[in-house]
């Protein structure tokens, strides 16, 4: 059953719709696709259905050979940076690509696009690239500066250049080369300085979220589970990364602390060997959709095998609980025998699992799935990016 939603709910849910749906959200994805892979397992006869988000996830799972990829967002925004990304791997040579999305910047970045890239994008996203060019402009900063989270990002390092020394022991923890190192300069260098009343009145607001794409249900979930709010959430979160974690790997963090990759720390696509794997044809099994997960999977007649479906239960199962037990419907009708789904949540063990009813029978979902906690746990601690409280792997039981 939907809770009743208060004035503050129904006030935030607008402005992250009203956000939402006029915005890029992600130029980048969160999700760690290393852990992804060893939760999937990824056989050349599997078929995925992948929540887009910025797309750097899909192509990673693509370098696995997978049969097809169906990248579905209903967010066309977030398809046309996919799209935008399929054309650069079939038509620009590797430097040209890793200078637009490894660097986020090229000198010559309107010739590339009008000249390789425009003819191959569909016509929501021509229209949405002829707008926004300038965000790969180099006076414009990097493209990872741009889109909502971008914003974020990029007042960070504003917030930086009046934080010199700040700023400078950031700089010192991106370069460090052991653990040791590492932890060290956290402790010394950037916790002091990081954590005080502005930074946490800051992470609590809901407008900060909503530019990261975390709507108020989200938040509120965080709220739920951790003693100190999402300001405390996050700094553990930030300090697990930083304190257990090797930065020298982590392009996550790099990408939102300095606004581009390097050719040493980034994603897989994005390294020569791989981009040339792509280009010879995995990027081809890649078939982006812009509408919702039920959408697709009512129309389709292929059977997936395999679900990444992010975080979005975790909001819809506030704002949209009827259309969440839909989904799972639909899901359950498409997927092959004993498919797997992987998710995240902003809570360790979230309450809609055992809310929601799927089929004409209202059958409890949780009675049709068959969990891996100790599969999640183990790669959970892996988790580069680190900002979700929960990782959940499960097969469906039975058919």
């Amino acid at each position: 059953m939907k809770a009743a939603l208060t004035l503050r709910d129904r006030i935030d849910h607008a402005v992250f719709n009203a956000i939402y749906s006029r915005s890029l959200v992600y130029n980048t994805c969160w999700e760690d696709p290393a852990v992804d892979r060893l939760a999937l397992a990824l056989r050349p006869d599997d078929t995925l259905l992948v929540i887009t988000s910025a797309g750097c996830n899909v192509l990673d799972y693509a370098l696995a050979g997978p049969r097809r990829i169906h990248a579905v967002d209903a967010n066309p925004r977030q398809t046309a940076l996919l799209e935008l990304k399929l054309a650069g791997i079939r038509h620009l040579a590797f430097e040209d690509f890793f200078a637009l999305f490894g660097g986020g910047v090229h000198q010559h970045h309107r010739a590339l696009y009008h000249e390789a890239l425009r003819a191959d994008l569909s016509p929501f996203a021509q229209r949405f690239w002829d707008e926004r060019l300038h965000w790969f402009d180099p006076g414009h900063g990097s493209f990872y500066f741009q889109g909502l989270a971008g914003t974020v990002a990029r007042a960070f390092r504003a917030y930086l250049r009046v934080r010199p020394r700040l700023a400078a022991g950031i700089d010192e923890l991106l370069q460090a080369d052991s653990l040791r190192g590492q932890r060290a300069v956290y402790d010394t260098q950037v916790a002091p300085l990081m954590w005080g009343a502005g930074m946490n009145w800051t992470l609590s607001r809901q407008l900060t979220m909503s530019l990261l794409g975390v709507p108020y249900a989200q938040r509120r979930q965080v709220q739920a589970q951790h003693h100190r709010g999402v300001a405390g959430f996050i700094r553990e979160a930030v300090e697990y990364v930083f304190r257990e974690l090797p930065v020298w790997t982590n392009y996550f963090w790099m990408v939102y602390l300095n606004g581009r990759y390097t050719p040493a720390c980034c994603p897989e696509y994005l390294k020569p060997k791989n981009f040339a794997a792509l280009k010879a044809g995995l990027a081809d099994r890649v078939v982006p959709h812009t509408c919702t997960v039920t959408a697709f999977l009512q129309q389709t007649q292929e059977r997936i095998s395999k679900f990444v479906l992010l975080d979005h239960m975790d909001w819809m199962s506030s704002y949209y609980p009827e259309a969440l037990a839909e989904e799972w419907t639909a899901i359950l009708a498409r997927a092959t025998p004993r498919a797997r789904v992987i998710f995240r949540s902003a809570h360790a063990a979230p309450a809609y699992l055992d809310a929601i009813e799927v089929g004409a029978g209202r059958e409890r979902l949780r009675e049709r799935l068959v969990f891996h906690p100790r599969l999640a746990r183990d790669l959970q601690r892996r988790d580069r990016v680190h900002t979700y409280a929960g990782f959940h792997v499960a097969d469906l039981a039975g058919a």
